[in-house]
């Protein structure tokens, strides 16, 4: 089969949503099919299908946009600027996406709300639309319209992104999600039909983490310390915040450790102020976007993802195969991922003191430290396998495209 696997976020980058569509294309390819991979480039303006080099310049489909979404044709669009900036992103990526051509696909397979949308106008009735949907936007968009994005049209986007939650979850033949939790809140909140829905668990590269995780490191732990790790983007969302205000309270109690922060994103330069402010200048790194975060992960005892808002972090999926105890916040999927106190520990979210006192615990624990992370390998290497994972997807593709030929109503 050709398949296009498409995204609206931007190729590459930091996230769940890049690993899983590369390491998706990989396995897929290694079964015998032809695999593309469609996003915005890393400027979040230009359109491209990464695999292949091919960039369409914005300003080659600007016009045509710009045209037509004038505030006079659409004064509601233009009332909030966060509605107004997604709707040209949107237009811009469709339009691209159709210069392109996606009329030889035999699958397209979309990850996120966005590009459903997209593609649900622009492919051919016969090709099966799948919709994989990492997270839920709206709720996303919700927490920053109260800190990033605050304006007095503020519900002019809750609206306009709780529509779109809606649009991109029914516009595919089959929409896929990896746990109940966002199973639960498309059909109650969303009004999704659950007929519409298949739960499949992501799949895992495991063998590749293997051989990066052996690696020659090119930083190495100090020695008697432990390293506590975050991993991840570093954006309001994930509440990297309070991870630092515990490690403050951490440096009053014991020094027998180091912060290792990983990952790279709009809040770097806050949270690095905020590091220096609390005196933790030499106990707390930046290591920025890494590409050997497996070999960093073997170094480390404990991953803490202080996340406020979480649908099935990868963060949490590497640490798990690489056999480390993970604290992280009790929301969204996680609490699938994770038995407390059993494969991990599970904290109420924007609390640094919880997040101290477990800290705390499994730094004085040795064997509480080191039982989770074993139990969380077991675990871990049973159920993100990737094997498994793609059989599963690849069952879907063909029931889609089955039911195209005969013409009749996926279920």
């Amino acid at each position: 089969m050709k398949i296009l696997l498409a995204t609206y976020w931007s190729i590459p980058h930091v996230g769940g949503v890049w690993q899983y569509m590369t390491q998706l294309k990989k396995k897929l390819e290694s079964y015998g099919h032809e695999v593309d991979l469609l996003g915005y480039d890393q400027s979040n303006l230009n359109v491209t299908v990464i695999n292949k080099g091919l960039v369409l310049p914005r300003e080659k489909v600007t016009p045509l946009v710009d045209a037509h979404f004038t505030q006079e044709n659409y004064p509601a669009m233009y009332a909030n600027f966060l509605v107004k900036w997604t709707e040209m992103q949107r237009y811009v990526y469709e339009l691209s996406a159709a210069y392109f051509g996606v009329k030889d696909y035999d699958i397209i397979h979309t990850q996120d709300v966005l590009s459903t949308v997209a593609m649900s106008r622009i492919k051919d009735p016969n090709t099966p639309l799948i919709a994989t949907l990492h997270g839920s936007v709206a709720h996303e968009i919700r927490r920053q319209l109260k800190t990033v994005h605050k304006s007095e049209t503020a519900y002019l986007a809750r609206t306009y992104y709780d529509e779109l939650e809606h649009d991109g979850a029914v516009s595919a033949d089959t929409t896929i999600v990896c746990n109940q939790w966002l199973h639960t809140m498309l059909t109650d909140e969303f009004h999704v039909p659950k007929d519409q829905l298949k739960v499949l668990h992501y799949g895992f590269d495991t063998e590749t983490f293997f051989q990066k995780s052996h690696q020659k490191a090119t930083l190495k732990a100090p020695k008697g310390k432990k390293v506590i790790i975050y991993t991840g983007r570093l954006v309001e969302l994930k509440g990297v915040n309070y991870l630092i205000d515990a490690l403050a309270k951490l440096k009053q109690i014991r020094s027998d450790w180091v912060g290792w922060i990983v990952g790279n994103g709009e809040k770097e330069s806050e949270l690095k102020s905020q590091v220096l402010s609390l005196g933790l200048g030499d106990s707390v790194r930046f290591l920025g976007k890494r590409e050997d975060v497996p070999s960093l992960l073997s170094q480390a005892d404990i991953l803490v993802l202080p996340t406020l808002i979480e649908n099935q972090p990868l963060s949490v999926i590497e640490a798990q195969i690489a056999g480390k105890a993970v604290i992280a916040s009790n929301v969204g999927g996680i609490s699938e991922m994770i038995q407390q106190g059993v494969t991990g520990m599970l904290t109420p979210p924007e609390n640094a003191d919880a997040l101290l006192n477990t800290i705390n615990q499994l730094l004085s624990d040795n064997h509480l430290r080191k039982k989770l992370g074993l139990n969380a390998r077991k675990w871990g290497l049973t159920h993100w396998s990737i094997d498994r994972g793609t059989q599963d997807l690849l069952n879907i593709y063909l029931q889609a495209l089955y039911t195209k030929r005969k013409g009749e109503k996926l279920v």
